[in-house]
């Protein structure tokens, strides 16, 4: 099985070098079990690297099962590196083992955070554990806006509610605007409303094309591209993500991208 361009986008995002199975540090002599001298941790990937391409090109399924056992491995004989809890992070990410992501994210919570690096993957798993637990519940979500409007989401109930995760420079993100605006224009005097939680690094040309495009709605901005405090919060980790709030306030769908307009009008007849 070829590798699929969302498993390279997955690799990407967390930042993670593929690795396989090395043998163990333990060492034969004379009979005799013994420990050998540990290679060190930059000297392993480098060997492996290759071998690992060709395994997840292989068989992606596979490929996630190893990627968790040499995760695993390496996080019991190098603790203190962070990218074994990185690769952990990301077969809790692609696995379709719903119970086994979960167990791997509540892991990497327990952490010992005083890594920087390591902090940033705790965080992560607990954006995403928030993320899963949230739908079906009430979202909360207050900011003031690119263009000084106050958000505040608790306050939007009898609406329903596009909450769009997106940035200039992504181009599926882009490509789903006519649909967006679309459905905005068609129902907005019914009662939907969309809150957009911008990705971009970069203010004035955020504000230049929201203009050009003609996009009305209220837009959180930070600066700060993939660490964008709310995308963070909410365990995004990849974009467009487009979630749907109900007119009670609750998250209904995660996956609102897909027949947008159908969605937004059933939960407005409800």
């Amino acid at each position: 099985m070829k590798i699929t361009k969302k498993f390279r986008l997955l690799l990407t995002i967390t930042g993670i070098f593929w690795v396989f199975p090395f043998n163990s540090t333990l060492a034969k002599d004379e009979g005799n079990t013994k420990l050998s001298e540990k290679p060190a941790f930059e000297e392993v990937y480098k060997k492996l690297d290759t071998q690992v391409r060709a395994a997840l090109k292989e068989d992606q399924d596979k490929g996630i099962i190893e990627l968790e056992r040499v995760g695993r491995l390496l996080s019991k004989d190098y603790p203190k590196e962070f990218m074994p809890y990185a690769m952990l992070s990301a077969v809790a990410q692609m696995t379709p083992d719903s119970e086994k992501s979960l167990k791997i994210l509540k892991e990497l919570t327990a952490l010992d955070d005083s890594d920087p690096k390591i902090a940033r993957i705790i965080e992560k798993a607990k954006g995403q554990l928030k993320k899963r637990e949230a739908l079906g519940k009430p979202l909360d979500m207050k900011f003031t806006a690119v263009d000084g409007r106050e958000v505040d989401l608790s306050q939007m109930k009898g609406k329903v509610v596009l909450i769009d995760f997106w940035a200039t420079w992504c181009g599926p993100c882009v490509r789903e605007i006519p649909s967006v605006k679309k459905t905005y224009d068609e129902l907005h005097k019914q009662g939907f409303e969309i809150i957009g939680i911008s990705m971009d690094s970069d203010k004035k040309k955020l504000e230049s094309f929201l203009a050009k495009n003609e996009m009305p709605w209220p837009q959180f901005f930070d600066g700060k591209g993939w660490k964008t405090s709310l995308a963070q919060e909410h365990g995004i980790s990849s974009i467009p993500a487009m979630w749907l709030v109900d007119k009670k306030g609750n998250l209904v769908d995660q996956n609102a991208r897909s027949a947008l307009e159908e969605k937004v009008k059933k939960y407005l007849s409800l």
